[in-house]
């Protein structure tokens, strides 16, 4: 009862690369910098474990960027020609590739730290993948003049480099897709449609991430604009509720989202978020227990999985770690007061 685990990114090492960025610049290149990144992965795959978190992920320590991690093994992108775009309807700008062809795979894309991961864990895994919906909100089209073309065309990619991870033995895929809260329409309409497509014939656990972004200046000031109460997941959980995915992984603690909106996730498991990723501060376990006490007015406890609300990315390693330690004595405590200990 009440598996913990973490959204999916976690700070990369300053000897690894630039620190408290979304986009950071590697230290190294070439094979020192592979190694570098299995090293980081290995690190982080031991502070999960010492923290006591039960399903482990790979801190996304491969990746300089969350979705341009997926699309630098992605033919058809101009790299070289970076376009400044506004990204979640224009919360802020960002240098992106161009989508300028056909969408082909160049090959695996995450092979070597998938199976590193699998290789140095006992515990379940779980590895993430960029939603088809967020991959388009975060490139420029000159290609296909169609959103939703695009998207299932990033869809099918996904799909393979989905249905390789779990040959690699991943137990849980997680796609992650923040841009469901920001085109809300389009989520329930097409969104959740290609969502599904992307993960297509995977028998291991499937998931997805919905958040309100990183704890970064431009989502902190957005969410101060979204009134008292946050019920972007209201028009999208319907839809994931009818669809084949298994996990749905939601913000909670220091938020505005109704807790009652979870109970239309019925027959799905939850990732309730119990870590703010927007603060400094470390949640006591009181703190985590409670908020896991709240969501269980609205899920049942066999369905709870204790998480993070977003990634980690940019906080500072001294942070993330304590805060992954909260995480899971707050799980427990959780346990315990429910006499399931």
């Amino acid at each position: 009862m009440f598996d913990t685990a973490i959204a999916g990114s976690l700070p990369k090492p300053a000897w690894l690369a630039e620190t408290g960025k979304l986009w950071p610049t590697w230290r190294a290149q070439g094979d020192e910098l592979r190694q570098a990144k299995l090293d980081a992965t290995l690190l982080w795959i031991k502070a999960q474990e010492d923290a006591g978190l039960d399903v482990i992920g790979d801190g996304e320590m491969s990746r300089q960027h969350f979705v341009h991690g997926f699309l630098e093994r992605v033919d058809g992108i101009d790299f070289e020609h970076k376009v400044e775009m506004g990204i979640r309807n224009d919360r802020y700008k960002a240098m992106v590739p161009q989508v300028v062809s056909s969408l082909t795979l160049k090959g695996r894309v995450h092979e070597a730290e998938a199976r590193f991961l699998r290789a140095h864990t006992t515990r379940k895994t779980k590895f993430t993948l960029p939603g088809p919906m967020t991959i388009v909100d975060t490139v420029a089209d000159r290609f296909y003049g169609d959103r939703v073309k695009m998207a299932f065309a990033f869809a099918e990619l996904l799909n393979q480099e989905a249905l390789a991870l779990q040959a690699d033995g991943i137990d849980i895929v997680q796609f992650d897709e923040p841009a469901f809260n920001v085109f809300l329409d389009e989520a329930a309409d097409w969104g959740v449609k290609a969502l599904e497509r992307a993960a297509q014939g995977l028998t291991c656990t499937t998931a997805v991430h919905i958040c309100y972004g990183y704890g970064i200046a431009a989502n902190i000031d957005w969410k101060k604009t979204l009134g008292q109460e946050w019920r972007q997941y209201e028009r999208v959980f319907p839809a994931l509720a009818a669809s084949s995915i298994d996990q749905v992984s939601l913000e909670c603690i220091h938020s505005q989202v109704p807790p009652e909106l979870m109970a239309l996730l019925a027959g799905k498991d939850v990732m309730v978020g119990v870590i703010d990723v927007a603060s400094d501060q470390v949640e006591t376990a009181e703190e985590v227990a409670d908020t896991i006490g709240r969501a269980l007015q609205f899920v049942p406890r066999e369905r709870l999985i204790a998480c993070t609300n977003c990634g980690l990315a940019p906080m500072g390693r001294d942070v993330a770690e304590a805060k992954l330690r909260a995480l899971a004595a707050g799980a427990a405590l959780a346990r315990q007061r429910l006499g399931a200990v």
